[in-house]
């Protein structure tokens, strides 16, 4: 199994439109960070989670043709606004049409079906995307093309849940703010753990580098990368000494094998 980091910046990206701060300036290629989004390989399959705004470019970066899934984490326009995007993929073999499968709990395909209307209309206009929209149970486990997926639920604020996924000894987590006992115990005995660490500070709807470290110790995973990073994390290579062995700062375009 191999992991990419396709992004891993908060909703706005590194550099922040406007900003003069020393990450935004950053010539660290690793200090620019798209939105959130990865792309796990199992074989020949081939799962994306999450495709923000910025998912042409990340798949254009990655020069996959192909892909099997999409796992949505939740609703927010940073984790699937680039969904219109799967066309390219719809019609990349035309005149064959390979439909894009888009996983996502009931209140994120909601979302996606008033979003896009124009791909689920029954008498749709020639070139729209090609999406089947699956919805979770979140209790339940399910498979793409033979790979089991189990989703981990969390609260993203007191407003809404968000889900995170297990894939074979990978789990990924993004946009989590709190996790219930019954959720952390489907993290046992995985060898890497993806988890969001916004900043230092506290935030109301994501955990900070505190608490994504403490779910971590508590997981007791062999590798972990942080992810959904904003500019306040400060630079890569400072901020990346800092943490505790095991744990490293994701980047964009980072590849792990697991």
């Amino acid at each position: 199994m191999k992991l990419t980091f396709l992004g891993t910046g908060t909703s706005q990206g590194v550099p922040v439109i406007g900003c003069e701060c020393d990450v935004c300036r950053s010539t660290d290629k690793r200090d620019n960070r798209l939105r959130t989004s990865a792309m796990v390989e199992v074989d020949d399959v081939r799962i994306i989670i999450d495709a923000g705004p910025d998912f042409r470019q990340q798949m254009l970066r990655t020069g996959a043709r192909i892909i099997d899934a999409i796992l949505l984490t939740h609703q927010h326009k940073d984790h699937v606004g680039g969904l219109d995007d799967v066309r390219a993929f719809n019609f990349v073999d035309f005149p064959i049409i390979r439909p894009v499968d888009i996983y996502a709990n009931k209140i994120t395909a909601a979302c996606i079906q008033k979003d896009f209307d124009y791909a689920f209309m029954e008498n749709k206009y020639i070139g729209a995307p090609e999406m089947r929209l699956h919805e979770i149970d979140p209790d339940k486990t399910f498979t793409v093309k033979g790979i089991e997926i189990t989703p981990i639920q969390g609260q993203h604020s007191d407003r809404f849940s968000v889900l995170g996924y297990r894939i074979g000894k990978l789990a990924y987590l993004t946009d989590f703010k709190q996790i219930e006992p019954k959720e952390i115990e489907k993290l046992i005995d995985i060898d890497t753990l993806v988890v969001n660490a916004l900043r230092f500070k506290t935030h109301h709807s994501h955990f900070n580098v505190e608490e994504a470290l403490a779910l971590i110790e508590q997981v007791k995973p062999r590798k972990a990368f942080l992810t959904h990073l904003s500019h306040d994390i400060g630079k890569h290579a400072v901020t990346d000494a800092l943490l505790p062995e095991g744990v490293r700062l994701g980047y964009d375009t980072l590849t792990v094998d697991i």
